[in-house]
């Protein structure tokens, strides 16, 4: 195979991944996230260990959510979520500055990363999948709203060992609809989320319960998202 073959090679798989993604990205603007390649590589890792396969995943629009659970995971993940365009350069200094002194690596990773990497990428870190989260990152806010994210957010990040979304959450610990989950329970399950296989919203520990209490009153300071039509 001469060198021409092989560059006519690469421009066509280039061009077959931007075109793929671009229209992935538009199509899940409008289409519900019934499945993730998180949730198929946990079902992957419960069979290789011999577990029964859990995956509790219902997609609800955004209008059948909570209002306080948008707001507790910005207070708890992203305060200022509804004001970047995907990135928190000032959390990202922040991070940068502080990890010089601590043992554990803090990210900035924004609710818009979280979704791109979610939705359409792997979660084991490295380089190579942080360039395809800013590049996905970008896409998603350039064609979804705020709004959009958030719903893909809610419904599909994960929240419990085999539980995605809110609704799935709201059933399995509070039993309870995604839309009649309170402030409290909102918080609770936003302090999972650093890492939701070992923080149960649904069986506190007094760590958690620290966590929401600090979630709960930074709700009460960030603005109000959705933002309210005067």
């Amino acid at each position: 195979m001469n060198f021409k073959k092989i560059r006519k090679i690469i421009k066509y798989c280039i061009i077959a991944f931007f075109g793929s993604s671009i229209l992935s990205v538009i199509v899940l603007r409008f289409v519900p996230v019934y499945v993730t390649p998180l949730m198929l590589i946990r079902c992957i890792q419960q069979a290789a260990d011999g577990k029964e396969i859990r995956l509790e995943h219902h997609w609800v629009p955004k209008e059948k959510i909570s209002k306080h659970l948008p707001m507790a995971v910005i207070a708890s993940e992203d305060n200022r979520f509804a004001e970047h365009w995907g990135f928190d350069f000032t959390e990202i200094k922040k991070a940068a500055k502080e990890n010089k002194k601590r043992k554990k690596a803090r990210g900035a990773s924004t609710i818009s990363q979280q979704t791109a990497r979610n939705v359409f990428l792997w979660p084991q870190s490295s380089w190579v999948r942080k360039g395809f989260e800013a590049y996905f990152t970008v896409l998603i806010e350039c064609f979804w709203s705020k709004e959009r994210i958030m719903e893909v957010y809610l419904n599909s990040i994960e929240m419990g060992d085999g539980i995605y979304g809110a609704e799935a959450v709201a059933e399995e610990h509070f039993g309870t609809t995604a839309k009649e989950l309170t402030r409290g329970q909102c918080a609770l399950i936003a302090a999972s989320l650093p890492n939701p296989l070992r923080f149960n919203s649904g069986d506190p520990s007094p760590y958690m319960y620290k966590r929401q209490k600090k979630i709960l009153y930074l709700m009460k300071c960030i603005p109000t998202f959705p933002p309210q039509e005067r």
